[in-house]
């Protein structure tokens, strides 16, 4: 059955792994007859940043998401999330991390509870979300030092929130700057595994 899969890009390259490995994962997406929606948001242009009547809208009747009603639209059909970017800094890119802020919003991806206490998820046909990201770092500063905060922010948080009911996944691979063929290798033969339990 052919399922909606949206592939959020967030890198400003294009000869980038990151770039290569959406380009593998949209491959496989297309051998598997699924309906793709690739956002690259710097050839879009995205703009990131949440805009004033965005934010006087959080607790309006209705919210104001005019701006990226398209977005908007394609995230609240959406079987499967993809999101492919870098880590930077231990963090999202700051076109990624604008996205969600200007997506996961009330009407969108969640309700306000009448009493403001925890929020009523919307995404409830968002099914998988899988991560897919790229660090200089080696994994031990990630898992030990640092105690994995992208996926913690995205499992938990956002995922965990607006779709409960939707696995979570996510792929890292470290230490990019001293990446060997046969280590690229090993992470797409995973990605490609990962990518067939999902579709």
């Amino acid at each position: 059955m052919s399922k909606n899969v949206v592939v959020v890009f967030a890198h400003p390259l294009k000869d980038s792994l990151c770039a290569h490995l959406a380009s593998l994962i949209t491959a496989r997406l297309d051998e598997a007859c699924h309906s793709i929606t690739f956002a690259d948001l710097y050839e879009r242009g995205f703009d990131p940043r949440l805009t004033a009547n965005e934010r006087k809208a959080y607790y309006a009747d209705a919210y104001d998401r005019s701006a990226v009603a398209l977005d908007a639209e394609d995230l609240v059909r959406t079987d499967i999330l993809i999101l492919v970017f870098p880590t930077w800094w231990f963090g999202l890119p700051a076109i990624l991390k604008g996205w969600i802020d200007r997506l996961f919003v009330p009407g969108v991806a969640y309700d306000h509870a009448p009493d403001f206490g925890r929020m009523i998820p919307r995404l409830t046909r968002l099914k998988s979300c899988l991560a897919v990201t790229t660090l200089g770092s080696p994994w031990w500063i990630d898992w030990f030092v640092m105690f994995r905060p992208v996926r913690r922010i995205l499992s938990r948080a956002i995922i965990g929130t607006c779709a409960p009911q939707a696995r979570f996944s996510m792929l890292s691979l470290y230490n990019t700057e001293q990446l060997s063929a046969e280590r690229l290798a090993a992470f797409e033969r995973r990605l490609g595994r990962k990518l067939e339990r999902l579709i």
